[in-house]
């Protein structure tokens, strides 16, 4: 097995500044990144890469629990199962009709970890997507159905519904982030629902546009009144496009999301708080017209880290294992633009980058194995399965 040296570029301790397939192994090729500095943790930095395979326009992937099994959606409306242990690929049947184009497609997946056993068999599976409107529109729709393993070289979803729609629905097809994410105890479900790239809905309150949402896990709206007179799914609001979030060991719940030219923003989402999009940001319109920045009395809640140059994240993690030792408890977040793994340390309510590794490609999802392994898919057409150990 080839050593793929990915060592970190360690940046500002105070990075707070303005900001916006077919199957097979083996090893990719090396990849090198001239270190500058500490990584931060006992880890040095080094992965060893191993290449499991290639998916078209792959979004999104998680581990069924319980198993090596690696679930892959890919954005046209396909799906996969990725045996992890020997790279046999499962096709997976009974999935929702797509809206594909653009930046919309199937996008996330999420199990229950109280489901975990050593077989899939059959199992809860919660699914996001671009759904088509009426007339020249689409929005996110979030579906639960029952993921069905019966055969060894066949997997079907049965009963798919839909429990949650992002309204209204609006022409375009960009800024979806339809991310998911389950509360530690199982109650919630949170869905991150963008602005659709039309900026003003993000501080509507009638409309899902631009907002985090919680629901039952049946679909039922449980904002629980975070926000006065606004729909009783919303949970915070004033975001643009979400394509990370998680929650730390500690049980908050944080988010990563773009930017118009500049201010990527990585934000601890607290209920009923409104994060500002787009009455403020620290970027500025893609015509370079002004947008006035974050400030200490606007009223809004402030993002713990932002980026400009942008970072344009993929999806985030925050990492729980002790396969890499001193990363645990740290935030990675997958690069599209930056084309690296991004590393964040967050202390309660604060968070600064401490890392960056270099990937050599466009990153759009981030995955901790069973073991404590990353697996990492690579965007757009061809994207590959990549598995990381240290070094």
């Amino acid at each position: 097995m080839k050593k793929t040296s990915i060592l970190a570029a360690t940046l500002s301790p105070l990075l707070l500044a303005s900001s916006c397939g077919s199957t097979g192994s083996g090893d990719s090729p090396p990849t090198q990144a001239s270190p500058t500095g500490e990584t931060g943790g006992a880890w040095d930095g080094g992965f060893v890469t191993t290449e499991h395979g290639s998916f078209a326009e792959p979004w999104a992937a998680a581990f069924v629990p319980g198993t090596a099994m690696l679930f892959v959606t890919e954005k046209a409306g396909t799906a996969k199962i990725v045996d992890t242990a020997n790279d046999r690929v499962i096709p997976v049947t009974g999935l929702p009709e797509v809206d594909y184009g653009g930046q919309g497609g199937l996008g996330d997946v999420a199990f229950l970890p109280s489901q975990s056993a050593s077989t899939i068999g059959r199992r809860a599976i919660y699914l996001s997507w671009a759904e088509a409107g009426a007339g020249d529109t689409r929005g996110a729709a979030v579906g639960r159905g029952e993921l069905v393993c019966a055969a060894s070289d066949s997997c079907r979803i049965d009963g798919l519904e839909v429990i949650w729609r992002q309204t209204p629905k609006v022409s375009g097809r960009g800024h979806y982030s339809h991310r998911l994410v389950l509360s530690p105890d199982e109650q919630h479900l949170f869905v991150a629902s963008g602005e659709r790239q039309k900026q003003t809905p993000a501080q509507d309150k009638q409309s899902h546009l631009g907002k985090i949402v919680r629901l039952t896990l049946d679909g039922s709206p449980a904002g629980d009144g975070a926000i006065d007179g606004a729909l009783p799914d919303i949970w915070s609001m004033g975001h643009r496009n979400i394509l990370g979030i998680d929650f730390d060991a500690q049980g908050q719940l944080w988010e990563v999301e773009h930017g118009p030219k500049g201010g990527d923003e990585l934000n601890l989402v607290r209920r009923g708080q409104n994060y500002g999009w787009p009455v403020r940001s620290n970027g500025v319109n893609y015509d370079g017209s002004d947008i006035p920045d974050h400030s200490a009395d606007d009223g809004f809640a402030k993002p713990a880290v932002s980026w400009t140059p942008v970072i344009a994240p993929g999806n985030m993690i925050f990492y729980s294992g002790d396969l890499f030792d001193g990363l645990a408890g740290d935030l990675l977040i997958a690069g599209l633009k930056t084309e690296a793994i991004v590393r964040v340390a967050t202390d309660g309510d604060t968070a600064r980058e401490t890392a960056r590794y270099d990937m050599g490609n466009r990153i759009r999802q981030i995955v901790e194995g069973p073991d404590g392994a990353l697996w990492v898919l690579e965007d757009g057409d061809g994207g590959r399965l990549l598995e990381l150990r240290p070094r």
